[in-house]
């Protein structure tokens, strides 16, 4: 019905970049926001980044001023870019849709990518 699918994972040094997408498709009907959690090993999910419909975003305070999310709308399709990584970031990335107060909608998630910065 729907499908969200990611991109843009990967391995990187500290001081790198990566650019993650989500592109979703399917029966996408009204939303108030998307973007990404994300969950470290051992530590709870948090929200890393998310934007509303419009354009409102939501940030993480340990990714403020490093990560960046933008929108397509005509490819519904979000961004994150992800610059002057450090190894706390290392994290599985999930792209999710969600609605009031950037929660996300149950069931409503990517299959997820995993971010991965060395020392």
């Amino acid at each position: 019905q729907v499908q969200l699918v990611e991109s843009g994972g990967g391995l990187v040094q500290a001081g790198g970049s990566l650019r993650l997408s989500c592109a979703a498709s399917g029966n996408i009907f009204r939303f108030n926001s998307m973007g990404w959690y994300r969950q470290a090993p051992g530590k709870p999910r948090e929200l890393a980044a998310a934007i509303r419909t419009d354009g409102r975003t939501n940030y993480a305070d340990s990714v403020k001023g490093r990560f960046t999310i933008s929108r397509d709308n005509a490819k519904n399709t979000v961004y994150l870019q992800m610059n002057s990584l450090k190894p706390d970031d290392t994290a599985v990335y999930n792209c999710f849709l969600g609605g009031l107060n950037w929660n996300p909608f149950p069931g409503y998630w990517g299959q997820g990518t995993q971010v991965t910065v060395s020392s």
